[in-house]
């Protein structure tokens, strides 16, 4: 069985693409140009050549925009045409595929294998769905991880494509943005909530009017006995993002309220966001749940997200809530694993979003995980609100006026001396 990359691999995949492709480009074209010459550049990747081809519904082809790399040079402007080549009209539910070359202009250059990764909008024709844009690449050896690694790449331009579209229109959505930002901040549940002896304080500062990450807290009316906590990241940025936590949280919701199985609930969300979001799939998200056991056991699930910080009173140590599963909608099927820990008198347990840890100075220093233990092992004997705000602050004073910025959710969940 071939081995497929791991969690963390996709994250980290995911955050070098994104810092490629962030620079300001004024059409999607640009953007994947520079990201082909990027990626075979960069020693990280196991990427040796790439193409860029372009739909043209008219004419039901793809042309060639550029190739770049150690591939066979093959005709500016040359077209492949869907009828000839069956396997383009599946790359929209793929997103990426390998298999035999059949072109026969593209064999005689020597090329045996292809690889195609969908990239933009898709578009509809007469023939069926297609990307607007596909994603070419060569490797030394192209295997399952290859093929992941194509899928986030993809992933990530597209989103990235998607938000170029986005700030063009920008002055024509002022004021769906604006009502979009009052139906979301009704949508956040209060920040302060008690449950049994815990005291719980959550806030979520958007980068702009909208934003992708959410919180909510989980309680049946009447119910004491369990307490659902959950915290969000959606990949995207402003409205697509907005509309993609909304969904999360409206299914979440609905899920959680039917009782379904932790495990049971993340695959079928999972599944969800991959059917859903064919633009933005990236989705990151934390639940866990605060029970009433005498040894206040918290079952949690992290699909991909910021690994939360566990602080113990009793011994003053630090542990992380490391991912359970991968990231929602990366791909159509995925296990989710439930964990536990234990809450003593006095713990603390940190939820967050990146905007938080991966916040940046004027010099491109990054904030970290480092500095939000020592914070919280300072703050440890205030309480949830105050230790909330702390954080929040340290950030702000460590970005100062840097344009570099992006939504910020933090969730404090202590259990009090009482």
């Amino acid at each position: 069985m071939e081995e497929s990359i791991s969690i963390s691999q996709q994250r980290e995949i995911y955050k070098v693409v994104e810092k490629l492709v962030s620079g300001n480009f004024r059409e999607p074209l640009a953007l994947l140009k520079r990201l082909v010459k990027d990626l075979v550049n960069h020693k990280g990747f196991n990427i040796t050549g790439g193409r860029v081809w372009e739909l043209l519904v008219d004419e039901m082809a793809y042309v060639l925009r550029m190739q770049y790399g150690n591939v066979e040079k093959i005709p500016e402007g040359y077209k492949i045409y869907i009828q000839d080549q069956p396997f383009l009209s599946r790359i929209v539910f793929e997103r990426t595929m390998v298999n035999i070359e059949t072109d026969k202009l593209l064999k005689e250059k020597g090329i045996q294998m292809y690889s195609a990764s969908g990239v933009g909008p898709i578009i509809r024709t007469r023939d069926g769905k297609f990307y607007k844009y596909l994603l070419g690449f060569n490797g030394p050896e192209i295997d399952s991880k290859f093929i992941e690694t194509l899928t986030v790449i993809s992933s990530v331009a597209t989103i990235s494509i998607k938000n170029i579209v986005d700030n063009i229109e920008k002055k024509k959505i002022r004021d769906d943005l604006y009502q979009a930002a009052q139906i979301q901040k009704n949508l956040l549940p209060d920040h302060y909530l008690e449950f049994l002896d815990y005291e719980i304080f959550g806030v979520c500062i958007p980068d702009s009017a909208v934003g992708g990450d959410y919180f909510d807290y989980l309680k049946m009316e009447g119910e004491e006995e369990r307490l659902g906590i959950v915290i969000s990241d959606a990949a995207s940025k402003g409205l697509s993002a907005a509309v993609q936590a909304l969904y999360v949280s409206g299914a979440m919701r609905m899920g959680w309220s039917y009782s379904i199985r932790m495990s049971d609930l993340f695959k079928k969300l999972n599944h969800l966001v991959y059917k859903a979001f064919p633009y933005e799939r990236f989705v990151t998200l934390f639940y866990c749940e605060l029970t009433n056991t005498s040894n206040r056991l918290v079952l949690y699930v992290n699909a991909g997200h910021c690994a939360p910080i566990h602080y113990r009173a009793r011994n003053d140590k630090i542990s992380k809530l490391l991912p359970t599963g991968g990231l929602l909608g990366l791909l159509p099927e995925q296990n989710f694993k439930v964990e536990n820990i234990q809450m003593g008198i006095g713990d603390i347990l940190l939820l967050y979003t990146d905007g938080i840890s991966d916040a940046l100075d004027s010099q491109r220093n990054i904030y970290g995980e480092d500095r939000l233990v020592e914070l919280l092992r300072k703050n440890k004997d205030l309480n949830s609100k105050e230790i909330a705000y702390s954080i929040i602050e340290d950030v702000h004073n460590f970005q100062g006026q840097t344009e570099v910025n992006d939504d910020k959710t933090i969730i404090v969940v202590k259990r009090a001396k009482k």
